[in-house]
């Protein structure tokens, strides 16, 4: 074995002594690392996991659909709020559930179901529907100011035709016809012309007078 230098000697000694001083921390930081990429690795599959669980309990929700029973269908929404709110289930499977509790005439359940998709959707799209339905449920309690709330609510462009339609149902039943055919107006320019939605509106509108 060569003899080492003074200079590579020190070199060496100088190295040892970092190592000595340092190298149990390299070593925790490289395991850090490893442990790291591991439990990324791992959330991605409890993730995938989950997901699947989610679709699997969302999935008894829709056979209970078939039922129309209102009680069976709406704890079989809460399993997958119960154990997977926030997943993208949660809402939907509330939302259809409302439909059974509302086509049961189980009003009261089905403002609480599609309150909960109001309050915990990240889907703008999931929350304008639980909206207008729970908008249209409060118009027949003939509580107007509070469905005019929902209504005058944020939400996507795509929502304005059928906003502004059932805007309209309310202010018209709040004894208000002028703003009723201001808000049927607005609707009626928002539908797309191919709609057949549209002939409803305006035999709304007709029916107010037309356009003024």
């Amino acid at each position: 074995m060569a003899t080492l230098d003074l200079h590579e000697q020190e070199q060496v000694d100088a190295i040892k002594a970092w190592w000595k001083e340092n190298g149990k921390w390299l070593v925790a930081a490289l395991l850090l690392a490893a442990c790291g990429f591991a439990a990324v690795r791992g959330w991605h599959i409890w993730q995938a996991n989950q997901s699947r669980e989610a679709a699997k309990l969302y999935a008894g929700v829709v056979q209970q659909v078939a039922s129309n029973d209102p009680k069976r269908v709406g704890d079989a929404a809460l399993a997958v709020v119960d154990k997977f709110g926030s997943s993208a289930y949660a809402p939907r499977a509330q939302l259809l559930a409302a439909q059974v509790s509302i086509q049961a005439k189980d009003t009261d359940h089905a403002k609480i179901q599609l309150q909960w998709v109001i309050d915990h959707a990240t889907e703008e799209g999931l929350q304008s529907v639980a909206r207008l339905k729970l908008a249209s449920l409060l118009l027949d309690e003939k509580k107007y100011a509070d469905a005019l709330g929902l209504l005058n609510a944020k939400h996507p462009e795509s929502f304005d035709g059928l906003y502004a339609d059932l805007k309209g149902d309310v202010l018209f039943a709040e004894g208000k016809p002028d703003e009723a055919r201001a808000a049927y107006k607005v609707a009626l320019d928002k539908t797309d012309e191919k709609s057949m939605y549209r002939n409803l509106i305006q035999m709304k509108l007709d029916s107010l007078g037309g356009v003024k």
